[in-house]
């Protein structure tokens, strides 16, 4: 089993900065995919970032320039910096990871959710 811890969200003021953080722990063998969805009031969740095993990254359209994503494959950990915060960027935040456990099954884990509130 796969448990993925997040911390870093809170209240910012509109331009401001805050870094998520989401380590992931437990029966690993390998991590393949990390990523970070959001979810704000009335919507659906959606994509923000996500980066491969390789560093190859992806980004919704909304936070290119702003947000960047990382990875600490040592830490098995995923970061997100996010930079020049709007408003819309209020939601809560989720990761997402998948890959291999020691016993070779396919996992697709998410964390519990960070709420970040970005204010004028």
């Amino acid at each position: 089993q796969v448990q993925l811890v997040e911390s870093g969200g809170g209240l910012v003021q509109a331009g401001g900065s805050l870094r998520l953080s989401c380590a992931a722990s437990g029966s690993i063998f390998i991590i393949n995919n990390m990523g970070w969805y959001r979810q704000a009031p009335g919507k659906e969740r959606e994509l923000v970032a996500a980066i491969t095993s390789g560093s190859s990254t992806n980004y919704a359209t909304s936070v290119k320039g702003r947000f960047t994503i990382s990875r600490d494959n040592a830490k098995n950990t995923v970061f997100l910096q996010m930079n020049g915060l709007k408003l819309e960027d209020t939601a809560v935040y989720y990761c997402n990871v998948e890959g291999l456990t020691v016993a070779t099954q396919r996992f697709h884990s998410w964390g519990q959710g960070t709420q970040v509130t970005v204010s004028s």
